[in-house]
């Protein structure tokens, strides 16, 4: 397997991105600058965690228009994997290869915890390893991952079953009281419409080993590879 992670000023999560993306594979990612403008021959493309450029202006919007997010755009309308992970769901966002947008937390204070998300979606390539309902508990570490769009928005999400995760308790429950951030319905992760590129909150690289989180965010990444290199 082929993977890119890219990285901008403030990226602080690539590291960590590359760490569970060689356990699943046994291949070593390669680190792409914010700069480049060419990513071919990738069969995966990461936009890891951080606070790219600080999260000056809004999160992710200055790394939205950088050169190498024009070239994530190419690979993915040419149906390449892409993977946007808390800062990169945001990005993903602000690209509109992701509808909605992430804002601040409910709360207004950043959250750094672990926490629980259901699988609302059984599919290659990021979730063939889990079942639909399975429950994992995976790090959060973010001050804008409230998941907002309009009821058109959500419906249409809902209605093609692009919604893959939700945030709940540890026993899959979805309950207001479960939602950390103020996500609406719960959402903690989306696919595009081709189901290519998914974005997400919560930190599944920092759940890959049982020193550390534990392991229930390896899945993810194992299915990546399984679906990559099958």
């Amino acid at each position: 397997m082929k993977a890119a992670i890219t990285v901008f000023p403030g990226t602080n999560r690539e590291r960590d991105m590359a760490d569970a993306l060689e356990r699943a594979s046994g291949t070593r990612p390669t680190m792409v600058w914010h700069g480049e403008r060419d990513l071919s021959g990738y069969d995966l493309i990461v936009v890891p965690g951080g606070f790219s450029y600080g999260d000056y202006l809004r999160c992710g919007a200055m790394a939205g228009n950088s050169p190498i997010l024009r070239a994530v755009k190419e690979q993915a309308d040419r149906g390449v994997t892409v993977l946007g992970v808390c800062n990169g769901f945001q990005i993903l966002t602000e690209t509109g290869l992701l509808p909605g947008v992430l804002l601040r937390n409910a709360g207004l204070k950043f959250i750094c915890k672990m926490t629980h998300i259901r699988c609302e979606k059984s599919a290659a390539p990021f979730t063939g390893k889990l079942t639909q309902g399975q429950v994992s508990r995976v790090a959060v570490a973010h001050n804008e991952g409230n998941y907002y769009a309009d009821d058109e928005t959500l419906d249409m999400l809902e209605g093609e079953g692009r919604v893959v995760f939700r945030y709940c308790d540890d026993r899959g429950n979805v309950s207001d009281a479960t939602n950390l951030n103020g996500s609406q319905r719960n959402i903690a992760g989306i696919v595009n419409k081709r189901g290519n590129v998914l974005g997400m909150m919560p930190h599944p690289e920092n759940a890959i080993d049982p020193m550390a989180g534990g392991t229930e965010g390896l899945p993810i990444f194992q299915s990546l590879a399984t679906a990559i290199l099958a």
